[in-house]
């Protein structure tokens, strides 16, 4: 199936104008594409939960708002009226504020894209003894793990280098047994691995509440029940009920987070690892390694071992 792909030309400032437009005519379900520059100040409004952005590939040059139709000779009709509707706004744009507002219209073939993303995401060998496999993809015979996961809109497929380090962390200190704490834990890969490598215990936390729902999903397509596998929704570093729900000293603790989010959480994650206890920790840049690691040493860990895998670092330390 082909779809008709109508796009409106504007600007920042022209968007509302523009959407209201295409509103008045019918259409409704539209996109929106702003600016890097708008973008960007997005971004830095949430600077505490990332690291590292390439704005080339976020935002456009020149922003947009775009409809699709179903590609028949009965949509001539309704473009025809968004054309008017275009015009009739040009007309009420004195001082070109909304930008060009040119239109154009393009035929482009149907995509799945809740899905499409699937054909990059294969089953992946990790450190000596995991293999995580896409939940739509059969087991192959296998003497390794198999940690059986679909992510969905959560961080996690251990693809990342982040995430594979940290597994390969968990796969060299995960006893039979212990009760592992989580704190990020996006799709809830972590926290799965460490039940399948022989945790007794693991409690998910996640400031997120997509992660919840996708994190339990997880768990069951892993045979993993709510009794020894908790999720816990919140931000652990402001949230005093979800910190004292949490309460406690685990013989691991592991967060793939970002710099800014470790860093503020080392005093925390001191209190949280039991002495002599491993705090797994990853998400930081290379160039932010060195800050982490004061940080760490700062709130009382000695550090074990640390990895790069390309721009990326974690850190294994000892509480």
């Amino acid at each position: 199936m082909k779809w008709i792909e109508l796009t409106v030309y504007t600007t920042d400032e022209g968007i509302d104008a523009v959407c209201a437009a295409l509103t008045g005519v019918g259409l409704e379900s539209l996109s929106i594409e702003q600016s890097r520059a708008v973008c960007a100040l997005e971004l830095e409004s949430s600077v505490a939960f990332w690291d590292f952005a390439d704005l080339d590939k976020i935002g456009t040059n020149t922003p947009c708002v775009k409809t699709y139709l179903e590609d028949n000779s009965e949509q001539e009709t309704i473009i025809a009226q968004a054309r008017t509707a275009i015009d009739r706004l040009k007309t009420q744009d004195d001082d070109k504020a909304f930008g060009s507002l040119s239109v154009t219209v393009a035929r482009v073939d149907d995509e799945d894209w809740a899905n499409n993303w699937k054909k990059y995401y294969k089953p992946l060998n990790i450190g000596e003894r995991l293999l995580v496999l896409p939940s739509w993809e059969p087991a192959p015979q296998t003497d390794r793990v198999i940690l059986k996961l679909d992510p969905g809109m959560a961080f996690g497929t251990g693809a990342h280098q982040t995430t594979r380090m940290c597994l390969e962390y968990l796969e060299k200190t995960v006893k039979a047994g212990d009760t592992v704490l989580d704190l990020g834990c996006g799709s809830g890969i972590l926290a799965i691995a460490a039940r399948l490598l022989g945790a007794k215990n693991t409690i998910a936390v996640d400031i997120d509440p997509i992660a919840e729902s996708i994190a339990r999903e997880n768990a069951a397509l892993n045979g993993l029940d709510d009794e020894n596998y908790k999720v816990l929704i919140g931000n652990v570093l402001t949230d005093e009920e979800l910190q004292c729900s949490i309460k406690g000293q685990y013989p691991i603790v592991v967060a793939n987070i970002v710099a800014n989010v470790i860093i503020a959480l080392a005093p925390l994650a001191k209190r949280l690892v039991q002495k002599r206890g491993m705090f797994i920790t990853s998400g930081i840049i290379a160039e932010r390694k060195d800050e982490v690691v004061t940080a760490l040493k700062g709130a009382g860990f000695e550090i074990i071992d640390e990895n790069r895998n390309e721009d990326w670092c974690a850190i294994l330390c000892r509480g």
